[in-house]
């Protein structure tokens, strides 16, 4: 920081020169120029008024690093005689003007310059032939998704002119133009691979991330379109994790390190099966970074028999971990029986099976039961006391009244309306809320109560550490945290964009926000792990 000094400001009104100070201090921007960033407005002042401010800037000397303490009167007071270094203020004419964030905003550049995203883009990104800077518009963009999600038409038309970013940048406040935002959109998809190579050196160098092990998940988006589209269009009608299945949607798959930083991404037609992504996934990522022995920790339902079948079979083998659906776990069940539980951590305990070139690892959570276990009777208890106000119901019900409370009950309830059974009587006018009964599947209930807390694993890891298994899988919860945070602080639904290529750009811009994030947080571990 430099010395502040006093800057004038000349406009002409009626033929005459009014000139308005300002107390600036020069700092350095992000492009290496030296930009002015104002301290305080002071407005008309007279000669004695500037020669008194330019004595008070000797306080913030920082040059000579001898700071002066001056005593500050109001104008009205005057100065005792035993004060020698005092400054009398017009605390009247002190006024807020145009109040801007500041700390955020530079908060965002400097993790910028800590990913080295300025040098990355400035040779991919140059300026137009008008003048136009796309990468620092682009990081203008990123910083908005990242501090205060929203349109690219708030961004113009409010969000810009609230921000520090004019200076901090060196843009001209009026360059940021709802044309040149989407202009800036159509330029970024062809540089996505090498931006993740980019970023892939950068969490080494920063953090000494490792990407041994790496945690692979799926989501869904929503826009906000009108079929029909062109033909090869990613928005589809499919199965909406955000619970609108009237929008169409589209998929994004992701991989992440157990720290959180994201290796690669990408955005799947809306009714992409989740089993079909993982074989395209595996290219992709030995493509990128080349062939390496790694370890991919998955949900059940996203591999197949075949794409397991293959990775166990590829040279060298690739290492996974993968949830098994509750059907196998009937399967293995009586040879689980037979083996002794073997404690992996307090409160964690495991059981190993070895079978046709894999390893079940049988895991019971006490921690995780007890929160199932409360989460399942809570709703059990909701949902017997809806069905018994309907019988206990004074005021009759007809059929189909019957019926939709009864569905309404059910959706509420979730998967734990199979534990109970409902007996209609016979088809019939007389069927009502007094009419119907029901009763606790016990069977059923002991076989869910047998499986709280419990999982089945699959892998092909030579390795037998029980711990080793239960800590890989319970990393799958950061990915899980990598959509939350996308979906719901950046702010990536709903796609508000009517072009293919513009919902692709936003989402990558996003996942730019994503690994600001991520960065920051970073950081902040080394200060305050936990």
């Amino acid at each position: 920081m430099g010395k502040p000094f006093l800057h004038a400001h000349h406009r002409f009104k009626n033929g005459k020169d009014h000139c308005y100070w300002s107390l600036v201090e020069k700092v350095p921007g992000p492009h290496g120029q030296w930009v002015q960033r104002p301290i305080l407005y002071l407005g008309e002042i007279n000669d004695s008024q500037k020669a008194a401010w330019i004595k008070s800037t000797e306080v913030f000397d920082a040059d000579r690093q001898a700071f002066t303490q001056l005593a500050l009167f109001p104008l009205q007071r005057s100065i005792p005689a035993h004060v020698t270094d005092a400054v009398q203020v017009r605390l009247s004419e002190f006024s807020l003007q145009r109040p801007r964030h500041w700390g955020a905003c530079w908060v965002a550049c400097q993790l910028w310059q800590q990913l080295h995203l300025d040098a990355f883009w400035s040779e991919r990104l140059s300026a137009s032939r008008e003048g136009t800077d796309w990468k620092s518009i682009l990081q203008v963009l990123t910083i908005y998704r990242l501090l205060d999600p929203g349109s690219e038409w708030r961004l113009h038309r409010q969000w810009w002119a609230s921000t520090a970013l004019d200076e901090l940048l060196g843009l001209p406040l009026e360059v940021l133009d709802k044309d040149c935002l989407y202009r800036c959109l159509d330029q970024l998809l062809e540089h996505r691979d090498a931006l993740f190579k980019h970023l892939r050196a950068r969490w080494q160098d920063l953090f000494g991330a490792k990407f041994e092990v790496l945690l692979y998940d799926l989501t869904s988006t929503y826009c906000e379109s009108d079929p029909p589209f062109p033909q090869g269009d990613k928005r589809r009608f499919g199965y909406s994790r955000d619970k609108r299945p009237d929008c169409v949607q589209v998929i994004i798959a992701l991989i992440v390190t157990p720290e959180g930083y994201p290796l690669a991404y990408e955005v799947l037609a809306g009714n992409t099966s989740d089993k079909t992504t993982l074989k395209t996934f595996l290219e992709k990522i030995e493509t990128l970074y080349g062939k390496a022995q790694r370890i991919w920790v998955m949900d059940r339902g996203i591999p197949t028999e075949a794409v397991l079948e293959e990775m166990r079979r590829s040279d060298p083998p690739i290492s996974y971990l993968v949830g098994t659906p509750k059907g196998r776990l009937s399967k293995l069940e009586q040879q689980l029986l037979e083996l002794a539980w073997q404690e992996a951590r307090p409160q964690v305990r495991v059981k190993l099976l070895a079978q046709d070139q894999e390893l079940y690892v049988f895991i019971e959570s006490q921690d995780r039961l007890k929160k199932e276990r409360e989460i399942r009777l809570r709703k059990l208890r909701e949902l017997i006391g809806r069905l018994k106000q309907l019988q206990q119901r004074k005021q009759k019900l007809r059929r189909d009244e019957l019926l939709l409370a009864v569905g309404q009950a059910k959706e509420q309830a979730g998967r734990v309306f199979d534990l109970v059974e409902i007996r209609w009587p016979a088809e019939g006018p007389e069927i009502d809320a007094r009419s119907f009964t029901f009763q606790l599947r016990r069977a059923k209930y002991r076989q869910w109560r047998g499986r709280e807390g419990r999982y089945l694993l699959r892998t092909n890891l030579t390795s037998t550490d029980p711990k080793l298994h239960w800590e890989y899988y319970l990393q799958l919860v950061e990915i899980e945290g990598a959509f939350k945070l996308l979906k719901d602080d950046l702010e990536v639904r709903p796609l508000y964009h009517q072009k293919e290529s513009r919902i692709e750009a936003h989402i990558f811009v996003a996942f730019l926000a994503y690994c600001l994030s991520v960065t920051l947080r970073g950081q902040l571990r080394k200060l305050a792990g936990g």
